[in-house]
């Protein structure tokens, strides 16, 4: 038995209906990260000095070395680049990252925040990368940062973004049970649901695209121009396809210096010509979707025993539990939660397995219209399979007809013959009939198992939520 973490389907090819306030085709949030006086700075009673995310691209850290030059580039997006973005966003509704330690040492920056009504969630205790942390220590730091934001701020964050996370983060965030979304994730367009334990944690995805960083990484915005016009595709993109949340990120001492700032301001004024816009808080879409769009548990295929899982799915290869046994074996992840993707799994062993072996399954089929179904001894599957298209309620005519071709095909082939019958009516049994009784053997047998792949499939979508 193996298990595979990664949810690589999410919502699928029919993301759910956003239904964003005011019939909003899209909601475009913005992060302002507040980092400036928490980044890595041996005042701070770090190692070295920052080396990420400046002017100088390819900087490195100075162990044991406070670095001049470093310093004050994040000096500017507090002292300069923070108020311009104020001025430039002060009507909209904005979400911060706020590192608790860099909001301690910015009691005024702080005030303008909380004055423009942004919400300001927490981006942890110190801007520094958590990817060798141990578990605890994380932990300490995510109470820590919780409570001097709150001492800082007035309020406790209900959203939480690490940015540099290790892969306890996400969980770890969730388990303190304290945030209404967490945002270190970059997996979707539209907010998802997590399970953590017996917690459902909202996840509203965050973006590294859209992300004024790229002007501080290789072959990333060389000009304002190009973050300006990767901007509007981007919005153009999801505007087109409604239902979607656009994040743009940014940095006080990036976007804030004048040079860039105006390809945000022409951004804003873009977004603003268009109907149907949702500025919105991170905290705010956290909240619709939750109203709109509440948890739901249901029985995962992936993480049954294996009794649970041969009891619920033994059936779905006509009496031949096997393939559900050897199926529960395989890789099955989140991806096998739902209907095609356990058909997959189900498929992959009854594929793989001996020609007598699928020969059992073939022969484990009934008649059409046969003696069992006359005798009401059909599963309840094939008893609501046979209805649906009306073998049922033969006359005595179509009944006997039925019954010669039933008995000249398992003359000719040696099993029954066997159809998806929810993909047809009578007359086009019937027709198939006629036609599959012209084939070889070889190429009857394949067909008759893609058929039985079929019929599964249909027993799964009625089992499982899509």
């Amino acid at each position: 038995m193996q298990r595979y973490p990664r949810d690589m389907v999410g919502y699928g090819a029919h993301p759910p209906d956003a239904a964003w306030p005011g019939g909003a085709r899209i909601a475009v949030q913005i992060v302002l990260n507040y980092e400036e006086g928490g980044e890595n700075n041996t005042l701070h009673g770090d190692p070295a000095s920052e080396a990420f995310l400046s002017e100088i691209v390819g900087a490195a850290a100075w162990p044991d070395q406070r670095h001049w030059n470093m310093e004050s580039i994040y000096e500017y997006g507090a002292r300069a680049g923070f108020w311009r973005l104020h001025r430039l966003m002060g009507d909209l509704p904005v979400t911060v990252y706020g590192v608790a330690t860099a909001l301690a040492r910015a009691p005024e920056q702080v005030a303008a925040m909380r004055d423009a009504g942004w919400e300001i969630a927490s981006h942890g205790l110190k801007w520094i990368d958590y990817k060798d942390a141990p578990e605890d220590v994380e932990r300490a730091d995510m109470a820590a940062a919780i409570r001097l934001h709150t001492e800082v701020t007035g309020a406790p964050p209900r959203g939480w973004y690490t940015g540099r996370c290790s892969m306890n983060t996400v969980r770890l965030a969730a388990e303190t049970g304290q945030f209404a979304y967490v945002a270190d994730s970059y997996a979707d367009d539209v907010p998802y649901w997590m399970q953590v334990g017996r917690r459902d944690q909202l996840i509203v995805p965050y973006t590294l695209d859209a992300n004024d960083m790229r002007f501080a990484t290789p072959q990333g915005f060389n000009a304002g121009a190009q973050f300006l016009d990767y901007l509007k595709a981007s919005f153009d993109a999801l505007y087109r396809e409604g239902g979607r949340m656009m994040s743009v990120g940014l940095h006080c001492r990036l976007i804030g210096r004048p040079g860039r700032s105006e390809a945000l301001r022409a951004f804003i004024a873009y977004v603003k010509a268009h109907d149907d816009v949702w500025f919105a808080t991170r905290e705010q879409i956290a909240d619709h979707w939750t109203q709109m769009h509440p948890p739901r548990r249901v029985n995962r295929p992936s993480q049954m025993s294996s009794d649970a899982f041969v009891a619920a799915f033994g059936g779905v290869f006509e009496h031949s539990a096997w393939v559900a046994e050897r199926a529960h074996a395989l890789e099955l992840g989140p991806a096998h939660d739902r209907p095609d993707g356990l058909h997959n799994a189900l498929t992959r062993v009854f594929r793989r397995a001996s020609e007598e072996e699928r020969l059992a399954v073939l022969t484990a089929h009934p008649d059409l219209a046969g003696k069992l179904a006359a005798a009401r001894r059909l599963t309840a599957e094939s008893t609501a399979e046979q209805a649906s298209a009306g073998l049922d309620a033969l006359t005595d005519h179509e009944r006997a007809e039925f019954a010669t071709q039933n008995a000249a095909y398992t003359a000719k082939f040696g099993f029954p013959f066997i159809i998806a019958v929810r993909d047809h009516d009578k007359a086009s049994i019937r027709a198939s009939f006629e036609t599959r009784l012209g084939n070889d053997r070889a190429n009857e047998f394949a067909e008759a198992c893609h058929q039985v792949e079929r019929i599964a499939l249909h027993r799964l979508r009625d089992l499982l939520p899509l």
